[in-house]
């Protein structure tokens, strides 16, 4: 199988760039290691509606963001931030309305994030688009470069790495192989948010509201590290999140307890009706093998400074690009930046 372009990884970053290469006429194929498109994008049914998993939010002046968004008809709303904020102090006692900002301003989409990968998804042609092709091997001739999966080679001019730096970098085996400086530059790239886990817990009623409380909350006990109302735009059923702030070894070590532990958590915090919730979903990214690497169980301390390092130019003449959104400079580790980093790809190859 031969093509122009070759798209490692079928994020919004991928999508983006195979999107954009269709519509200038280009050759491409896109191989997603997954069974579906999105990456860290991932908004299941849970309880007869669909919540993020993944990346939940978008902030106004995103224009990429707004662009796609409005190109597909998709529906925008506001979080949710009516009300106070609880903070749980390391002893597990609830203060109400201590010193915390609640995530006004900040933007979702109905029916959750997943609806612009389906909507990419839908506008490319489905014979260009391939899952459960994870990329073994890239190996480079005089003229191309052919890259290696399970089931067969793909034969193309130009590979784009649409994928976090780490996984390239530990998962796929390059002849020539990379300069030591290129290696050590793409596995000291954070993957955003890859050494995290968010928990989902859904009410038949928005209980907290009633109480006159945001769903903001802060806890230095947890699980649950932050807090958030993730209900959709309009009636039930509703939810909270929370990103579970113990540590991936913990998590591994727990398992399902960690769930019950949080759901105990809300009660505590927010009343006993939370207790009972119709469905719990978590996700836990440092146990998926295609987004964090060992590296990134440790986290992050703040948001990094992402960008695209000097070491990372120029690969294999012009041949070899990283383009995930940790390679992005403006808004890197955001969906913004998945759609800055296709952007610039689009020019590049």
């Amino acid at each position: 199988m031969d093509t122009d372009v070759l798209i490692i990884g079928g994020g919004l970053a991928g999508l983006s760039l195979a999107d954009r290469l269709q519509a200038r006429g280009r050759d491409w194929l896109l191989a997603e290691a997954q069974d579906s498109f999105g990456g860290r994008i991932q908004s299941p049914i849970i309880a007869d509606a669909r919540f993020d998993l993944g990346p939940g939010w978008f902030w106004p002046g995103q224009h990429r963001m707004d662009t796609l968004i409005r190109r597909f008809g998709l529906q925008v709303f506001d979080q949710f931030s009516q009300g106070d904020s609880l903070f749980q102090d390391s002893g597990g006692s609830v203060h109400r309305n201590r010193g915390y900002a609640s995530m006004e301003r900040l933007l979702r989409i109905a029916g959750g994030m997943g609806q612009v990968v389906a909507a990419l998804v839908d506008a490319l042609p489905a014979s260009r688009l391939m899952t459960g092709r994870a990329g073994k091997a890239l190996r480079r001739t005089d003229r191309h470069v052919v890259a290696t999966f399970a089931d067969g080679q793909i034969t193309a001019r130009r590979v784009v790495l649409a994928l976090p730096p780490r996984i390239a970098a530990e998962k796929i085996n390059f002849e020539p192989a990379l300069s030591e400086r290129t290696v050590k530059a793409a596995l000291a790239i954070p993957t955003w948010m890859a050494g995290h886990a968010k928990l989902v817990a859904v009410y038949d009623r928005p209980y907290w509201r009633d109480a006159g409380l945001s769903g903001d909350a802060i806890s230095q006990k947890g699980p649950l590290a932050e807090i958030h109302d993730a209900s959709p735009v309009d009636g039930g059923p509703y939810a909270l999140f929370g990103f579970v702030g113990w540590p991936p070894e913990v998590r591994e070590k727990h398992g399902a307890e960690t769930i019950a532990h949080a759901v105990a958590q809300l009660q505590n915090m927010f009343g006993p009706a939370l207790g009972q919730p119709l469905a719990t979903q978590m996700m836990d990214w440092s146990q998926v093998p295609t987004i964090s690497t060992h590296s990134d169980r440790a986290g992050t301390a703040g948001h990094p400074a992402y960008g695209l390092p000097s070491n990372l130019k120029d690969l294999w003449d012009g041949c070899l690009h990283f383009g995930s959104t940790e390679t992005a400079a403006g808004f890197g580790g955001y969906l913004e930046g998945a759609l800055e980093a296709a952007e610039r790809l689009s020019r590049a190859v």
